[in-house]
């Protein structure tokens, strides 16, 4: 039998080649965390996008499937908050039937805070779902409140992410962004409860995406902090990547206790292998989450751009990208105007 011809990757201008697709499908969240959407700015009067200004279902599915056609492997859902889009187990499901060009089912992923996981985890998963991030910034019920601004219980989080393990939806990957005078003194029981569970624990440092969080220097926790206060608990040993382009760092219990991860995205940066672009959600491709400007795609879809036009149209911005700014961030000057909320690109 002969062996399958993959075709050349799309790479960009920093020789990248596209692997990942994020997708946010809403803007809105029923959380309020400090690092993401603060309440001082998301409050009650905050105007989010009219429900015709998102992209429908066939519309995010045709860019996916372009997408794909350049080499895209695994796609992620995001927001906002995904559970809050209705009917998503039926992008979900479309989503699924897509063909890598190896020949491979797309992995579909998704990124929930939770706290609606309960009552949707098994139907996602036999929607197609293959793989599952929680957000989880704290054990302790007051910390949780202060960091996600919300009166949220902890215990429907837990809950949705037991519902996520029975429904096998595994590994099972549980997020935490560390920020200084938050919940850095949740690391510990963050890792301890988690221990023994098949669930990785990741630990993420605390980022300056978007212009709303007040992100300053001095209130991150670096991965290098994260891990000595853990190690010396619980002692680590390293793992090796698990594929190129891999943004988590893997760390192994010494006693078989399971894995955790951080993700260094402030004093490590990973831009010389990023292979994402981020779909927003009113249709606007950006190929940074730091980014402050994204390519419109909403207005030649509804406009009834052909296939092989938005196909080649995507392959252009990609080809283009030049991005590195995680790279960049300590020779630039501070407050780098005007970039993209994480609400609206998705994390």
């Amino acid at each position: 039998m002969s062996e399958r011809v993959v075709p050349s990757p799309h790479l960009d201008a920093l020789r990248r080649p596209l692997r990942d697709l994020r997708i946010s499908v809403t803007d809105r969240c029923n959380l309020r965390c400090t690092y993401c959407m603060p309440q001082e700015t998301f409050g009650r009067d905050f105007i989010f996008l009219r429900h015709d200004d998102l992209l429908r279902f066939e519309e995010v599915i045709r860019v996916a499937r372009q997408c794909v056609a350049l080499g895209v492997r695994k796609i992620r859902l995001s927001g906002g908050e995904p559970l809050l889009r209705r009917g998503i187990e039926r992008l979900v499901e479309m989503l699924a039937k897509l063909t890598a060009v190896d020949g491979r089912p797309v992995e579909v992923a998704m990124t929930t805070n939770g706290t609606l996981l309960a009552k949707k985890a098994q139907t996602l998963k036999d929607a197609g779902l293959t793989r599952l991030n929680v957000s989880l910034d704290a054990l302790d019920g007051e910390v949780f409140r202060r960091a996600t601004g919300s009166a949220a219980p902890v215990a429907a989080v837990l809950e949705g992410i037991a519902a996520a393990q029975a429904a096998g939806l595994a590994p099972l990957k549980v997020n935490a962004v560390v920020k200084r005078g938050i919940n850095e003194d949740q690391i510990l029981p963050l890792a301890a409860h988690f221990r023994h569970t098949d669930v990785i624990m990741r630990f993420i440092e605390y980022m300056d995406v978007g212009e709303s969080n007040g992100w300053r220097l001095d209130d991150v926790v670096t991965a290098r902090d994260i891990l000595a206060s853990i190690h010396a608990q619980y002692p680590l040993r390293a793992l090796d990547p698990q594929y190129p382009g891999e943004v988590a760092q893997r760390w192994a219990y010494v006693d078989g206790g399971g894995e955790i991860g951080v993700i260094a995205s402030v004093s490590h940066a990973f831009c010389h292998d990023c292979s994402r672009l981020r779909l927003s959600t009113d249709g606007k491709l950006y190929t940074c989450l730091f980014a402050n400007a994204g390519h419109d795609l909403r207005t030649p879809l509804r406009n009834g751009e052909d296939d092989d036009a938005l196909r080649a149209r995507i392959a252009r911005i990609w080809q283009g990208r030049e991005d590195r700014y995680s790279q960049l961030r300590h020779a630039m000057t501070e407050g780098c105007a005007g970039k993209i909320e994480m609400s609206y690109i998705g994390g």
